[in-house]
């Protein structure tokens, strides 16, 4: 066994000046041989076993006191009361537990972390609720497939679920949604680039108008629509009617989210596009946007998300129709919201149940839709897919068998004239 010793202190007051520094055993040993220390590893997680016994030891007190209070001292016995009691015994208790063992900072960091989960916990319970209860109750119409190859043309309320479906509400509000994308995303993002590009009075005053419309009612756009689409105008109500109402309800929500993804793309990948000698509208159209292209997904996502399931515009504009209706430019459309919205009015369980199917069967559209835009748009800045990758090595290599070929003949020494 090797003993490892280290220099002592050269600063110590008793060695004599000019004296070498002596020699002091540490306390650690490596087995014969030379070789390095053995290595004492040290645990990175961030989770420890006194943690987790504080937060169960909160929670079993917390739920006993709590239970103890309700029953027998606090004339409450809604379940409201005995989980806000609850959560706030559990928090009260933890603290205690934490301050044994970690000063006032470190008992405050556990707290604020404790509040962010339990908030996210909170959130992610709600949603799953939420749409649990949207596929259970529905499920009874979901499980039959008439209900997406049928419409309501030829059932009513004491038709059961074997007949009838939401064919024509499924077609309505991909047309409508498809329609209005086409209007607003070109629209939109054309708007962002010119509040950025070009500042000014104007853009200011566009930036505050855009603003100001984010928190417009839905039922203001369907108003808005059908009072110069129908009544000015004279057209009826029609699918293409719902898709512009659907437009303005998207268009502030595309033009706020992409104005602020554009900002922030650095302006020395702009200086550099500038110095190279390209153009103001070139440099949009091959540095900013394609840098951007990842956040100006996310703005058509949102937009998408706030047109797609509204209802009183659709109301408005489209009407209520039974049959399918393929042609969004004539006659009355049916959509997804609007379909739930009509349906779950009746007092038949049948009816109820092809109402909540339509919900979820919109929410399942929409978790489609998403994915299916983070999948062609979702890459990060400046990440070439699969196809540009390999025309880019493509092109690579056709450029140096051209180089090779060019340099190829230049070595090559010059033939001499044939005679005839």
């Amino acid at each position: 066994m090797t003993v490892l010793a280290h220099p002592a202190d050269p600063t110590d007051p008793a060695r004599p000046a000019g004296a070498a520094a002596p020699r002091t055993v540490c306390p650690e040993v490596v087995p014969d041989g030379g070789g390095a220390p053995a290595e004492v590893r040290r645990g990175t997680s961030g989770v420890h076993v006194r943690d987790v016994l504080a937060l169960l030891g909160a929670a079993a007190a917390a739920l006993g006191l709590t239970a103890l209070l309700f029953d027998r001292v606090l004339p409450f016995d809604g379940p409201l009361g005995f989980t806000v009691v609850l959560y706030l015994a559990f928090m009260s208790l933890y603290a205690v537990l934490v301050s044994l063992d970690e000063n006032g900072a470190a008992v405050r960091a556990r707290l604020a972390q404790v509040l962010v989960h339990s908030i996210a916990v909170l959130l992610l319970t709600a949603l799953l609720l939420v749409v649990g209860y949207a596929f259970v109750r529905g499920w009874e119409a979901l499980a039959h497939l008439n209900f997406f190859t049928e419409d309501m043309a030829a059932s009513g309320p004491l038709d059961p679920l074997t007949q009838g479906g939401a064919l024509h509400a499924i077609v309505g509000t991909l047309e409508q949604i498809g329609i209005a994308l086409v209007i607003t995303v070109p629209l939109g993002l054309a708007c962002a680039v010119f509040l950025n590009e070009v500042p000014g009075r104007y853009a200011r005053f566009v930036r505050t108008i855009v603003e100001a419309m984010t928190a417009l009612p839905s039922i203001v756009a369907g108003l808005f629509i059908y009072a110069t689409w129908i009544l000015i105008l004279g057209y009826d109500k029609s699918g293409f009617a719902a898709a512009l109402a659907l437009s303005v309800m998207m268009l502030p929500i595309v033009i706020r989210a992409s104005d602020v993804v554009i900002r922030l793309v650095p302006g020395s990948l702009k200086e550099a596009s500038y110095a190279l000698g390209a153009g103001q509208w070139r440099t949009v159209w091959t540095v900013v946007l394609p840098t951007a292209r990842s956040g100006l997904t996310t703005a058509v996502i949102l937009g998408t998300a706030r047109g797609i399931g509204e209802t009183s515009p659709v109301l408005l504009t489209s009407g209520i129709a039974a049959g399918f209706n393929a042609n969004p430019f004539e006659g009355p459309q049916m959509s997804l919201p609007l379909a739930t919205f009509s349906l779950v009015g009746y007092p038949d369980q049948t009816m109820i149940a092809r109402g909540f199917g339509c919900a979820a069967l919109l929410m399942g559209l929409v978790l489609l839709l998403f994915v299916l835009a983070r999948v062609i748009g979702g890459k990060a800045p400046g990440q070439l897919s699969r196809g540009q990758q390999h025309r880019r090595v493509l092109a690579s290599a056709r450029d140096a068998d051209r180089m090779a070929a060019r340099a190829e003949e230049r070595d090559r020494p010059p033939q001499p004239p044939s005679r005839s």
